[in-house]
């Protein structure tokens, strides 16, 4: 990532889903805590989400948590007509890919650490809408899953990280890991921590730098404070 604009979120209020894309990639985009949007929504795990659905992207005014309603007594069958043979000119709805889940199995206690080998050569800067860091590397070098978790995101979709990255961590931690010259895991894969999952070297202007990002409730925070020092 470079320096770029203002979240588009700050200038629009709601998202079109478009097909193969997922909550967390919407929640990503926008730095919307998934949870919020998802509530915000109407949406329960594992979050569907439909081509052409139009999605809120205010968070701010929630609807309230509803309980469970209770259990309805069954009725008595009535014979219903039979299906209509009569062709619809609609085209079908194409469903976007569903959010994997947090499996169950992920240890509850964890430590950060570095994504890859190197020095950082530019910082997080939220005033210069710097989100994450640059790690000065070299091509081919190991990228590695900053803590245990389950990967939300791996593609090219979201404009600007190049070939990208996200896991998740627990319900409040997320990581990124851009510009990677190959990728070797999938969406809904469970990772540990140091576990290999791409190389350095996607980015055509600096093959030697991963861009690195940590996000808390959807809001970018600096890696620094919780990577450990070098």
């Amino acid at each position: 990532m470079d320096q770029r604009p203002p979240p588009p979120s700050q200038k629009i209020n709601f998202h079109v889903v478009s097909s193969d894309e997922t909550l967390f990639a919407i929640a990503w985009r926008y730095e919307k805590d998934l949870e919020k949007l998802a509530r915000a929504n109407g949406l329960s795990p594992p979050y569907t989400i439909y081509r052409g659905q139009r999605l809120t992207l205010d968070t701010n005014r929630l609807p309230p948590l509803v309980s469970a309603p209770p259990p309805v007594k069954k009725q008595p069958k009535t014979a219903t007509p039979p299906p209509s043979t009569e062709k619809k000119d609609s085209p079908p709805v194409k469903v976007a890919k569903p959010a994997p889940k947090l499996p169950e199995s992920l240890p509850s206690v964890w430590r950060w650490q570095w994504p890859t080998q190197g020095r950082v050569v530019r910082y997080f800067n939220s005033s210069e809408l710097f989100k994450g860091v640059d790690i000065e590397s070299h091509s081919g070098q190991a990228v590695v899953a900053a803590a245990p978790g389950v990967v939300v995101y791996s593609g090219s979709g979201l404009r600007g990280y190049g070939e990208l990255i996200i896991v998740k961590h627990s319900e409040e931690f997320l990581s990124a890991y851009a510009h990677s010259r190959r990728i070797f895991v999938k969406e809904g894969q469970v990772v540990k921590g140091g576990e290999k999952i791409a190389e350095v070297g996607g980015d055509p202007a600096n093959s030697k730098r991963l861009y690195f990002e940590i996000r808390q409730k959807g809001k970018p925070v600096n890696p620094l404070n919780f990577l450990p020092r070098k």
